[in-house]
């Protein structure tokens, strides 16, 4: 009972920290551009994830690693963090925050339909009813709920935020299958991201030192978006008595978000996106208990 409780505590503060990016990302961008917010944020996430490791006694796994191990680690890291932040940042600049924020959250539905070519699953006729919810939803948070007479607020910001749902979605299958350890897997990515990274800002940006202000945006979003806050979910995880006594919270995150953005942001929220999002993740708790992804 003691580890239960421990692992709400690490599970609720992941799911406060989460929640707080959508309202991050606005802010940073206000004084940065993409390519150089997911630049810094991704510095400050491999310092954060070496200092993790330094203290877990891990980072001698170096010493193990293969060349396909790299290999795979270079693919990951293409996905995420490289292309799936360049894909969301994009749409957060050209969205209204709950927007992007909402239409991201789309990733599970995501996962079951590229598992049904990746990985040879199926759709049960529930699944199938669970992702017609969720992308009612979706439909109603980008017409704003103009059904019948709707009109796209920016169509391809709205791509971006769906298309980022599918690089996540890729990486979490190509990433299940790897049973290395999380965290040394994280840090890798992010070497490798953090390399293209370079690449894409010394030809389209430039590699800058940012005002305070964006230092402490770049240093918040690489702590609390792509460091520390996934040790914090992996932990507990590790401490429950059953990973569906704290993976539920998570459907907190994106209502929780919204109150951020609405305090922080000073963003009106509105009814459609209320209803959209309830729908999402309506869809996403029927298909949660219609299928089931192998290795997870």
């Amino acid at each position: 009972m003691k580890n239960q409780k421990k692992a709400y505590i690490f599970a609720l503060l992941a799911v406060l920290l989460w929640s707080s990016i959508a309202s991050a990302f606005s802010l940073a961008l206000d004084e940065l551009d993409v390519i150089q917010l997911l630049l810094g944020a991704s510095l400050v996430s491999i310092i954060c994830l070496f200092i993790i490791l330094l203290f877990q006694k891990k980072l001698s796994f170096f010493k193990k690693l293969k060349r396909k191990d790299y290999i795979h680690s270079a693919l990951l890291g293409f996905l995420n963090p490289f292309l799936y932040y360049l894909i969301l940042l994009n749409a957060y600049s050209m969205l209204p925050t709950q927007e992007a924020m909402a239409l991201n959250y789309i990733w599970p539905i995501s996962i079951v339909i590229l598992s049904v070519p990746l990985l040879k699953q199926k759709i049960s006729i529930r699944g199938f009813i669970a992702i017609f919810i969720s992308f009612t939803g979706v439909f109603t948070i980008a017409t704003r709920g103009e059904w019948f007479f709707f009109s796209f607020t920016n169509i391809t910001g709205d791509l971006l935020a769906f298309a980022s749902s599918i690089i996540w979605a890729l990486f979490w299958i190509v990433n299940v299958k790897d049973k290395r350890d999380e965290v040394q897997k994280l840090f890798l990515n992010f070497i490798f991201a953090f390399i293209y990274i370079i690449i894409v800002a010394s030809v389209f940006s430039e590699i800058k030192i940012p005002h305070f202000k964006g230092i402490l945006a770049v240093s918040y979003i690489g702590l609390f978006e792509m460091g520390i806050t996934f040790v914090f979910w992996l932990k507990a995880l590790r401490y429950s008595e059953s990973t569906d006594k704290v993976s539920q919270l998570i459907f907190l995150s994106p209502f929780l978000s919204l109150v951020f953005i609405n305090i922080i942001v000073k963003e009106p929220i509105l009814n459609s996106t209320l209803l959209g999002l309830f729908l999402i993740v309506a869809g996403i708790l029927i298909q949660q208990n219609s299928f089931k992804l192998k290795g997870r």
